[in-house]
């Protein structure tokens, strides 16, 4: 699977990586420096296998959220004052929901570059409770059809937020490059075809069939 280092690639390599980098893959191969390579490697791969979910996780829920609020507030939201005035708007440093929003409707003249140029984490408060009642009550069912029918829609809503919060900080590690091995990456997984799951299921049945995440879990050095 892992073609042989040569001498001089185990000399200069773990330099290239940095010292500091590449101490937490010699940790967990005990110092043995062809063996943290190797998860080096495995976890460079897995790092870029994850990016189909990924992708079509963050498309598919910003899509679902944009029509829940489309179907309340139109589609000049991102101009309404009725949906403005819902947004929070912490002071820095702390994310502000309403100042993204406001700097993106300035700089785009259509929702929909809005709407490519909201930060991932502006869908993830969405799906707050503050949101219950002003969207999710009427519209979770709607864009989430798939959801099972057992929940309640603040149920599936707060699911759905735990899920899309942790696809988030895996997203930001691999855009980061940092090491990822050390996670439970089958429940990341399902996580995010949970998330695809509910909102079409025949999408997820395609990601089910092109991801290859699965696979590189098993040849793990």
């Amino acid at each position: 699977m892992y073609p042989p280092l040569t001498s001089d690639q185990l000399v200069h390599l773990p330099t290239v990586i940095s010292a500091p980098r590449f101490a937490t893959y010699l940790r967990e191969k005990n110092n043995d420096k062809r063996a943290a390579l190797d998860l080096y490697h495995w976890n460079l791969q897995i790092s870029a296998a994850l990016l189909v979910p990924l992708h079509i996780v963050e498309v598919s829920t910003r899509n679902a959220i944009v029509e829940a609020i489309e179907a309340i507030h139109g589609g000049t939201w991102p101009w309404t004052q009725g949906f403005i005035r819902s947004l929070t708007d912490p002071g820095s440093p702390a994310y502000s929901p309403k100042r993204d929003l406001s700097l993106c409707a300035q700089r785009h003249p259509t929702a929909g570059k809005v709407v490519a140029e909201l930060k991932f984490v502006f869908w993830e408060k969405m799906l707050t409770s503050r949101f219950q009642n002003r969207l999710w009550d009427q519209q979770f069912f709607a864009v989430f059809p798939d959801c099972p029918r057992i929940m309640q829609s603040s149920q599936g809503r707060a699911r759905l937020r735990e899920d899309i919060e942790r696809v988030r900080k895996l997203r930001n590690r691999i855009a980061h490059h940092e090491p990822i091995f050390s996670r439970h990456i089958r429940d990341d997984l399902e996580g995010i075809m949970r998330c695809i799951r509910w909102r079409n299921q025949a999408a997820a049945s395609w990601v089910e069939e092109i991801e290859t995440v699965t696979a590189f879990l098993r040849i793990r050095p």
